[in-house]
């Protein structure tokens, strides 16, 4: 392990052992008014599923424990209109369901966002039926000691995942947010199902319908946040994939633009108009080399931030099969390596946020980078 790493994680743990003692409530005070939410955000990314199945209970409440500002749930539908936590509609991979013979008949194939998928879709489940699944480690692969929580949680809906907000939110004094995502809006569109007025109304019967609510909705589509900026004051922000990649929303109604048109700065000027920023794919901000080191730092941040943008990259995690090879401690993937100081890259870049699997590890370049500017 490099001198740069161990002092990493001793900054790490100097960083969070001082948020335990100085910024965590006493019990005589944990129920004071909660906190405006700090300039530079910590995102829980599906809670923190560097150590806990992701999109469950658990793994948001961890992310929260950890220094979480927002938990970010992926929202789908159920068959009777319920919005639920899942990376996907469907939920092979993240849940027991093959091992249900009850639902064998319910596996299909499907064309979403134009890719053949076979497997169960949570829009055939109702969300009593999708309630008597387990949720799995996703990626066991590389996060193999995740797998020893599998088949404990269920599926959460959005609302459990405010309540567990708001709850968190009384116990610690700080605001903690939800950052809602809109996944394959046009599909579930299409199949009677759309996302956009279902979200809105759970968001709106817990009290979220202001500017300065702690609610920030996103989206890879482009079409779905104009609609709901015409019904919402709350913060949208844009999801952007690295190019050559389009919006679907694009692809399904021919229009030839990609995410590359949309962070020029005529792209940015005219994003502004409809959504508070972007969430872009982190390479999008500061490349990798041919050999996988960090490269220069794109204009992005500065040009996003010109059209009065903010800007909240994705998705920085801790094993060395995702970090950039400046980081990375060894060549065993499951391992981990320097997360700390590629966010602080990024966070020296000018970004408001970042999306992590680690909250621990991001509460504490945060709190790092903030002390030290």
């Amino acid at each position: 392990m490099s001198t740069r790493l161990n002092l990493s994680l001793l900054a790490v743990i100097g960083l969070m052992l001082a948020a335990c003692s100085n910024n965590n409530p006493s019990p005589q005070s944990s129920s004071a008014r909660a906190k405006a939410l700090p300039a530079i955000l910590a995102i829980g990314h599906r809670g923190a599923p560097a150590y806990w199945p992701e999109h469950t209970l658990a793994s948001y409440d961890l992310a929260i424990e950890y220094g979480a500002d927002v938990i970010e749930p992926d929202l789908v539908a159920t068959r009777d209109g319920q919005l639920v936590a899942r990376h996907e509609n469907e939920i092979s991979g993240t849940t027991d369901v093959a091992d249900h013979p009850e639902f064998t008949s319910r596996r299909s194939t499907k064309l979403i966002d134009g890719v053949s998928l076979t497997g169960w879709f949570t829009e055939d489940f109702t969300l009593a039926e999708l309630k008597t699944l387990r949720a799995k480690e996703r990626i066991p692969a590389i996060r193999p000691d995740n797998t020893r929580y599998n088949g404990l949680y269920t599926i959460p809906t959005l609302q459990e995942v405010i309540d567990l907000a708001k709850a968190r939110t009384t116990e610690t004094g700080r605001t903690i947010a939800i950052y809602p995502e809109t996944k394959h809006p046009t599909y579930f569109q299409s199949i009677g199902l759309p996302l956009e007025q279902r979200l809105l109304d759970v968001l709106s019967a817990n009290g979220y319908t202001t500017a300065d609510a702690p609610v920030f909705i996103q989206s890879f589509e482009v079409a779905n946040l104009k609609a709901l900026r015409t019904k919402t004051s709350l913060r949208l922000i844009q999801l952007l994939s690295a190019p050559p990649a389009q919006p679907y929303d694009f692809v399904a109604a021919g229009d030839p633009r990609g995410y590359a048109d949309l962070i020029t700065p005529a792209g940015l000027a005219e994003l502004a108009r409809t959504v508070n920023g972007i969430g872009p794919d982190k390479n999008m901000v500061i490349a990798r080399t041919g050999d996988g080191h960090l490269g220069a730092e794109s204009t992005l941040v500065t040009d996003a931030h010109a059209a009065g943008l903010l800007v909240h990259p994705y998705t920085f995690r801790p094993e060395n099969n995702f970090l950039p090879a400046d980081y990375r401690s060894s060549s065993d993937i499951t391992a981990r390596g320097d997360a700390y100081s590629e966010i602080l890259r990024f966070l020296q870049a000018g970004v408001d946020g970042v999306f992590s699997d680690d909250s621990f590890v991001s509460r504490a370049a945060i709190d790092g980078f903030v002390a030290n500017r």
